[in-house]
C-alpha cells in the first residue's frame, strides 16, 4: 500500500498538497472546497492517482505521453495541443491544467470516477473500423472533428449518426481546382460503392461525368498548407497507370471530413471483397495514406548532360513523381522505386562527370534500367530524402508490385 504523503505549502495556493513521486517528480495539485487537511489530502491523492493511471492523451491515437491537462466536464486527461481544441467547444468541455490551476472537490471526484479508459468505453462504443483516428501530427481539422464527433455529436454512441459517411453513397458539391486556370469552381461529386467509383461533373445538369475515379486506386489526404485552405483535400487516382491529382475543399469542416471518411469506407468495403480473408487490422492501413515525403529538388535528364531543373517531388509509396508546380494535375514524370533485392539503391552525391549548375547536395537513385540524379538545396533535405528512399528500398516488394514495375513508364 502506498504511503500517504505529507502536506506541504505550495506557492500557488495555501490549501495545496505536494505529492512527491506519484508520477514523475512532485505533482502540485490545488483543490478548493476542502474543509480539512485530511479531506484535502484525500482529494489530491485521488486526482494524482487518476492522472498517473492515464499516461496517454485521450483525444488521439498518437501515444502522446504525460498529458497534463484535463477536461473537468468530460472527465478525461489530454495533452496541451488537444486542450486548445477542447476550448473550441466550451459548451461541451471545460479544461484545466492538472498542475497549475486550482480544482473543486467535485471536479476531482469526476476525474477519479471517469478517466480515459472509462471515457473511451462510453464515447467510442461504435467507432467504425474505417473511421480515421487522428494522430497528434495530423492537421487541426482532423483532430478537431474527431473531438466533436465523440463529444458534441455522439456519433460513436448512435450508429444512425454515422450515415453521412457509412451509407455507401454520397453526393454533394465541392470546390475543385481547375486543371488549367487554377481557379476553384463548385463541382458536383458522387461517391457510389455500388458503381465502385467517385465521379465529378463539370456542370450541375450534366449527365456524363467529367472524370470517373475507381475506388480501387483512390486515395485522399488532407493538404491544408499545400492547397492554401484549412479544409483542403488532395484526391489521387490512377489513369492509364499514371497518377492524377484533384484538389478540393469545402467551407464546412464536418462536410470535408465526412467526405474523407466516406472515401475510406468505400475503400474498406472494396478491400473486404478483394481480400476476403484479411482482418480489419490488415485492411485499415491500406484505406488512405499520406505521402512519405514532398518537397523541391532539382533533376536532370536521362543523358545526365541536360541542365538541372527545379521540380516539386512527391513520394507516394513506391512512386516518385515530379511536377513543375505542387498543384499540377499530372506529373511530368514518375519513377518506380523497387527494393534492394531487385537492384535498387540510393547513394549520396552525384557522379563526378555530372555537368551543369545544380544545388550542392546530390542524390543518385540506381535502378536496373538507369540512374536518376537529383540535387537538394540543403544537407538536411538531402538526408530526409535519402531516409525516405531507403525506407522503401529496404522493404521487400509485394507480388502485386512486380506487376506495377513491369508496366511502369519511366518518364524523362
Amino acid at each position: 500500500m502506498q504511503s500517504i504523503p505529507s502536506i506541504a505549502k505550495c506557492s500557488l495556493q495555501s490549501s495545496c498538497v505536494c505529492l512527491p513521486d506519484l508520477c514523475s517528480g512532485c505533482v502540485c495539485l490545488c483543490v478548493r472546497g476542502c474543509v480539512c487537511a485530511c479531506t484535502l489530502l484525500h482529494a489530491c491523492n485521488r486526482l494524482a492517482m487518476a492522472w498517473c493511471s492515464d499516461e496517454q492523451c485521450f483525444n488521439t491515437v498518437c501515444g502522446f505521453l504525460s498529458p497534463d491537462w484535463a477536461s473537468v466536464t468530460l472527465g478525461v486527461f489530454v495533452c496541451q495541443g488537444c486542450s486548445l481544441l477542447h476550448r473550441g467547444i466550451p459548451h461541451i468541455s471545460r479544461v484545466k491544467s492538472v498542475q497549475q490551476e486550482s480544482w473543486e472537490a467535485s471536479e476531482v471526484e469526476l476525474m477519479a470516477a471517469m478517466g480515459n479508459e472509462a471515457a473511451k468505453a462510453k464515447y467510442e462504443q461504435k467507432v467504425p473500423a474505417f473511421y480515421y483516428r487522428p494522430k497528434h501530427t495530423d492537421c487541426k481539422l482532423l483532430r478537431e472533428q474527431w473531438i466533436r464527433a465523440r463529444y458534441e455529436r455522439n456519433e460513436f454512441e448512435f450508429i444512425e449518426k454515422q450515415e453521412p459517411y457509412s451509407a455507401g453513397y454520397r453526393e454533394g458539391f465541392l470546390w475543385k481546382r481547375g486543371r488549367d486556370n487554377g481557379q476553384f469552381l463548385s463541382r458536383k461529386f458522387i461517391l457510389s460503392e455500388r458503381e465502385g467509383a467517385l465521379k465529378y461533373f463539370s456542370k450541375q445538369e450534366a449527365r456524363d461525368p467529367k472524370a470517373v475515379m475507381k475506388i480501387e486506386t483512390l486515395n485522399a489526404t488532407f493538404q491544408p498548407a499545400k492547397i492554401g485552405n484549412p479544409y483542403g483535400l488532395q484526391i489521387t487516382y490512377l489513369r492509364d497507370n499514371s497518377t492524377r491529382n484533384i484538389f478540393v475543399y469545402h467551407s464546412d469542416s464536418k462536410e470535408m471530413v465526412d467526405w474523407f471518411n466516406a472515401i475510406r469506407a468505400a475503400r474498406f468495403h472494396y478491400l473486404q471483397v478483394a481480400f476476403p480473408g484479411a482482418s480489419d487490422e490488415e485492411l485499415v492501413p491500406k484505406l488512405t495514406r499520406s505521402f512519405m515525403k514532398e518537397g523541391f529538388m532539382e533533376k536532370t535528364g536521362p543523358k545526365h548532360t541536360e541542365g538541372f531543373k527545379k521540380r516539386w517531388f512527391t513520394m507516394d509509396d513506391r512512386r516518385l513523381m515530379y511536377f513543375k508546380d505542387p498543384l499540377d494535375a499530372y506529373a511530368r514524370g514518375e519513377v518506380f522505386i523497387g527494393s534492394k533485392e531487385n537492384s535498387y539503391t540510393v547513394l549520396p552525391g552525384l557522379p563526378p562527370s555530372t555537368q551543369g549548375y545544380h544545388w550542392n547536395h546530390g542524390i543518385t537513385i540506381v535502378t536496373p534500367d538507369r540512374k536518376f540524379l537529383f540535387a537538394c538545396e540543403t544537407e538536411a533535405e538531402q538526408k530526409d530524402w535519402i531516409t525516405a528512399f531507403q525506407r522503401v528500398i529496404n522493404r521487400p516488394m509485394r507480388p502485386q508490385e512486380y506487376a506495377v514495375e513491369a508496366h511502369f513508364k519511366h518518364k524523362p
